[in-house]
């Protein structure tokens, strides 16, 4: 049988999925199992951060194969003790303390676990728990329940319910709006530094500055979503500080391109102090969270060399010289189709006039772009139903991206 004809007999349909069949990758490019090659702006949605097949990352998985692939938590794992220092010691900066996971939405159900935690040990004044996160319209978290009732957006939602409770929904960069909902209720607030899935919208510098002041004013925790947008792929180590780097939050979420492609998610909560002898961090204590698979040797070898290549070769100020790059020729098109290129660094999204583009039945006008992209020999992603998002290798090329952008444009003007 095909490829095709399996996933219609044994593969769950939860995906509307292009008809790609992937065999090969090698740096920015992809192959299908036809021998056709692509410009993979893709790249797993964020996740192949160092193109793929990279020979540090592909050394260090087959190395530690062959040494150690899996342990268990209950034991001190060298490399995940590696991991944790380089994330807090040369990524975050601040004092804290990291859990791993295998994914984005694990992470972030850790981060609503924390908060949850904090809610009990900083009850309100009548001794009930504080258990409310407000999170934000377009927002994407995860796929778990927890992560799922985190995400701001119906879709995700439909057929689900009930929810778990504990979340109230704020339109992104409204202060004012935030502001109102913060109720007795209310232990922390998350928002992504730029949402990826929801359209690439970035933050506002005063938005997050007024939220960290709402949290400090009201005892809330601060937690950033970078799921999507860290580790340089916004050309900062920490994406929020490519907005408001004077910010301390009290926790972050990761995964996608800090494995390279290999499964590895993880949260980071602050050791500041919440009263007199308690860290933040050391609410989570022994028995509070725990992941059969997150931190294994094998994830966390992957990680370090991941991590590794993205500082020793600078790959931070390679994202933002490419996003100078691409305004710079968009700056020069007069292609209706496309109104607007938003995001930073390599976090790029092209929003589109819907109306500009010819109706294809069931499918949105990015998709329909997409579609059209991948005709031409470029994988690009949908962020919701008007923005078609590039997710390049952080290392993709200068020739790689000229080339990548005359697709977009030989492409959106002749629809």
């Amino acid at each position: 049988m095909s490829t095709a004809a399996d996933f219609s007999q044994y593969v769950l349909p939860t995906y509307g999925r292009f008809p790609l069949v992937p065999v090969k990758g090698q740096g920015s490019w992809l192959w299908d199992d036809q021998g056709k090659r692509y410009l993979d702006f893709c790249t797993g949605i964020a996740v192949c951060s160092i193109g793929h097949c990279h020979p540090a990352l592909t050394t260090a998985i087959r190395d530690q194969a062959e040494t150690l692939m899996h342990c268990s938590n209950l034991y001190q794992i060298p490399q995940q003790a590696e991991l944790a220092r380089t994330i807090v010691e040369d990524h975050v900066k601040l004092p804290g303390k990291v859990f791993f996971s295998n994914s984005g939405a694990e992470a972030n159900d850790g981060l609503i676990k924390t908060a949850r935690r904090f809610g009990h040990a900083r009850a309100q004044t009548s001794g009930e728990a504080r258990y409310e996160v407000i999170t934000f319209t377009q927002s994407f978290h995860g796929r778990t329940l927890g992560s799922m009732a985190a995400t701001a957006q119906k879709k995700i939602h439909e057929g689900f319910d009930p929810l778990l409770p504990g979340f109230r929904y704020c339109p992104f960069n409204d202060l004012s709006a935030l502001e109102a909902a913060i109720s007795p209720s209310t232990v922390a607030i998350l928002l992504e530094p730029v949402q990826g899935e929801g359209g690439v919208n970035v933050a506002d510098a005063s938005f997050i500055r007024g939220a960290a002041a709402l949290a400090k004013k009201h005892d809330l925790l601060l937690f950033f979503d970078e799921v999507q947008a860290g580790f340089s792929r916004c050309g900062h180590a920490m994406a929020w500080r490519a907005i408001c780097p004077e910010i301390e939050p009290d926790g972050i979420s990761w995964a996608k391109g800090m494995g390279g492609g290999f499964p590895i998610g993880s949260f980071w909560i602050s050791d500041r102090l919440i009263d007199d002898n308690r860290a933040l961090s050391s609410l989570m204590n022994p028995g509070s969270h725990g992941s059969t698979y997150g931190g294994n040797p094998l994830a966390c070898a992957a990680s370090l060399a991941v991590l590794n290549v993205i500082s020793t070769e600078n790959l931070g100020n390679h994202a933002m010289k490419m996003e100078a790059f691409i305004r710079d020729e968009f700056a020069k098109w007069n292609t209706p189709v496309l109104t607007e290129l938003r995001g930073i660094g390599l976090l790029l999204g092209f929003a589109i006039d819907s109306s500009l583009v010819p109706a294809v039945e069931g499918k949105t006008a990015a998709q329909v772009i997409v579609t059209k992209l991948m005709d031409q020999g470029l994988l690009a992603v949908p962020a919701g139903p008007d923005v078609v998002r590039f997710l390049p290798p952080l290392n993709v090329s200068r020739e790689e991206m000229t080339k990548a952008l005359d697709i977009l444009h030989y492409t959106v003007n002749h629809l």
